[in-house]
């Protein structure tokens, strides 16, 4: 039997949210599994204070043998599982029961280091490797993290402190990283306190993120909730972020790298996100651009207290392009800024970037919009001699906080229009006559239209 998604469908949302509390009795996914085996079965302890490194190592390895005979599951039962890094496989789904916690070791031995990203061409936070994620994978098809709930707890703290004191040295680890793969689900968790960002699927494509609840200190150092990286056709929905930075960071590649690898992130559908980030965006655009991003939609989206509800970062010497962003019916409250444009975000993997490489920022459309408590509507900044146009804003209304700023709209090397908007938009945006709604596609996404199989739980 299967069930369909459909992107509105409430009454669905709210009979998995039935089936869940009554313990699970099915689950959506991309693909059912024939076997299913515990971590138990393989040494597993959930005291919390026992390693299970090598356990889910032998647990995904063993499970590997049937992903030509139906596939496997490894269900994570109640309990605390610490653990290191381990890799996932094709063909399988990790399953996190309720009361189920993954708890991040803070042994860095259990935590090995992998190469630097080559979109990026060094570490973020170090230049050299970096550490591998808590659960990787790379070139996989069909994965599913998923669970009844379930949590997965990165420690984050241990590594903030390391950061904090620049005590690194390897980059930060992540908590989930899918690499060069397609067909990949993560669901139905609780994400809490990665050490950097919580969800990073890159160079792939076919991805779902849905009904996550992502949690950190609101100032955790660098703590994206879900960015997409150099991937195509990405779904995210129904997520609850709470965040130290973006809440969706779309990204592909950093200066001459991400040029020169040239993969773009495009046909993403983001929808039904709370976001909590008051040093961060609901959505950001780059500042890692440099492959290119396009045919970004947004739509059902609400920041509560965030320092920006919509940014787009870039600088001179990244190159690639932005363009193509549909964003409406966002409902805003408590921000410093509701649109943030910036064109002079100047962090750099390394000396060798040529500042002459200009990015490609155009057909930026927000619509439908409401907002409250904001201390500056738009501060919209292009780059001299580089603008950027074709930015639509129409019917947008935004409430201003106690003390708001003078003056509300800073705008330079930009163009577009508006369309009832309040307070009245910058020069460089004037008023459309007759009055306009911008763009909003009408198709949807082949990945909006995916079919999700009913599956038993375990």
């Amino acid at each position: 039997m299967t069930v369909r998604l459909p992107g509105r469908s409430a009454l669905l949302l709210l009979l998995l949210s039935l089936l869940s509390a009554r313990g699970g009795e099915s689950y959506p996914a991309i693909n059912c599994r024939k076997h299913t085996a515990s971590l138990v079965d393989f040494g597993g302890v959930g005291d919390g204070r026992t390693s299970n490194t090598e356990a889910f190592r032998r647990a995904v390895v063993n499970l590997s043998e049937y992903a030509l005979d139906g596939g496997a599951q490894l269900v994570v039962p109640a309990g605390k599982w610490l653990t290191g890094s381990f890799n996932l496989t094709s063909h399988f789904t990790l399953y996190l029961d309720r009361n189920a916690t993954i708890l991040a070791s803070q042994n860095e031995s259990e935590w090995p280091q992998v190469a630097i990203l080559p979109s990026y061409g060094a570490g973020r936070n170090v230049h050299g490797r970096r550490f591998s994620s808590l659960i990787f994978g790379i070139n996989l098809t069909d994965v599913v993290i998923t669970g009844n709930n379930g949590t997965i707890h990165g420690q984050g703290a241990y590594w903030w402190d390391k950061f904090r004191k620049e005590e690194l040295n390897w980059t930060l680890p992540y908590l989930i990283e899918i690499m060069y793969s397609n067909w990949v689900q993560i669901s139905n968790l609780t994400l809490v306190d990665s050490p950097s960002w919580f969800v990073h699927p890159i160079y792939s494509s076919n991805i779902l993120v849905q009904r996550l609840t992502i949690l950190a200190p609101v100032d955790s150092p660098s703590t994206d909730g879900v960015d997409p990286d150099s991937c195509t056709n990405v779904r995210i929905e129904d997520c609850y972020i709470v965040s130290g930075d973006d809440c969706v960071a779309i990204k592909s590649g950093w200066n001459q790298y991400g040029i020169a690898f040239g993969m773009p992130t495009q046909h993403v559908i983001i929808r039904r996100i709370t976001c909590t980030s008051p040093r961060g965006a609901a959505i950001a655009l780059g500042s890692q651009m440099s492959g290119g991003i396009q045919d970004i939609r947004a739509e059902n989206v609400v920041p509560i207290n965030t320092q920006s509800g919509i940014r787009i970062k870039t600088a001179p010497g990244r190159g690639g392009y932005i363009k193509d962003i549909f964003m409406r019916s966002m409902i805003m409250k408590t921000m410093d800024y509701m649109f943030w444009t910036s064109g002079g975000f100047n962090s750099h993997p390394d000396p060798g970037y040529d500042p002459k490489v200009l990015p490609v920022i155009q057909g930026i459309n927000y619509r439908d919009m409401v907002a409250e408590n904001v201390t500056y509507s738009a501060r919209l900044e292009g780059i001299k001699g580089d603008p950027f146009t074709g930015i639509c804003i129409s019917n947008v209304h935004i409430g201003l906080s106690p003390k708001p700023e003078k003056i509300q709209w800073n705008c330079t090397d930009i163009a577009g229009v508006t369309s009832n908007v309040t307070p009245v938009a910058c020069d460089l945006l004037p008023v459309k006559e007759p009055a306009i709604d911008c763009p909003f596609p009408k198709d949807t996404l082949p990945i909006e239209d995916v079919e999700l199989k009913t599956c038993p739980a375990p």
